[in-house]
């Protein structure tokens, strides 16, 4: 599989996406940058965590209007693959590729640990391979994290089996203790109703190599790799 992970100013887990996929997962990466008009022919596009144009407006608001993204729609729209992690989950949202928002934390601060995570999405090839009954340990570094929509749209992503991920505790329960920023309903992360946008405020990238001494997060990549 080929991906394309893109880069906007500011962005800072570009190069940490690029690791994984390229020396840890073995797949062929391009590298993208946010005035590109050409995705190289990547069957997934990546837009990584970071600050992109230091959060102004808001997290992702500027990014939205990167050249680059008119491709990242168009490949969308036809179907290709997305992946928005942290500040990228952001910029998807900005762009209309996915519902919802991310608002500032509940405390109003940033917040940056190892979090659990539970599959909720039975379709979706980022969950298919991964199991249900168990809590992953991923971790978190944001400030805008809290995932708000309005009743319809919740309602929607539940009964569409649009719901990637929830915050969970470490036996997979998901209840509001284990829930770290406020987010509606624990949500960690959601897809479109085509099953091929994928947005994710967690960070499987930062937890996909040994030296990490967590490593758990390959299990979304390998996942995709077989489902997709």
């Amino acid at each position: 599989m080929k991906f394309g992970v893109v880069t906007f100013p500011g962005s800072n887990c570009d190069q940490d996406m690029i690791y994984i996929l390229r020396d840890v997962m073995k797949q062929e990466v391009v590298h993208l940058w946010h005035k590109d008009s050409d995705l190289q022919g990547s069957d997934m596009v990546v837009l990584p965590g970071g600050f992109s144009f230091g959060d102004y407006l808001r997290s992702g608001a500027i990014s939205r209007f990167s050249p680059i993204m008119n491709e990242v729609i168009a490949h969308a729209n036809k179907g290709g693959y997305v992946l928005g992690i942290c500040n990228g989950f952001q910029i998807l949202t900005e762009s209309g590729l996915l519902d919802g928002a991310l608002l500032h934390n509940n405390n109003q601060k940033f917040i940056c640990k190892n979090v659990y995570l539970k599959a909720i999405s039975s379709e979706a090839s980022i969950c298919a391979g991964l199991n249900h009954d168990t809590a992953y340990k991923i971790p978190i570094a944001h400030g805008e994290g809290r995932y708000h929509a309005s009743d319809s749209v919740i309602s929607d992503l539940e009964q569409n089996d649009q719901i990637l991920f929830k915050y969970c505790n470490e036996n997979a329960d998901i209840n509001s203790e284990s829930n770290p920023n406020g987010s509606l309903n624990n949500i960690a992360g959601i897809t479109n109703k085509g099953k091929n946008i994928f947005g994710m405020m967690p960070h499987p990238e930062r937890a996909s190599d040994n030296v990490l001494s967590n490593a758990v997060g390959k299990n979304f990549f390998e996942s995709i790799l077989k489902y997709s």
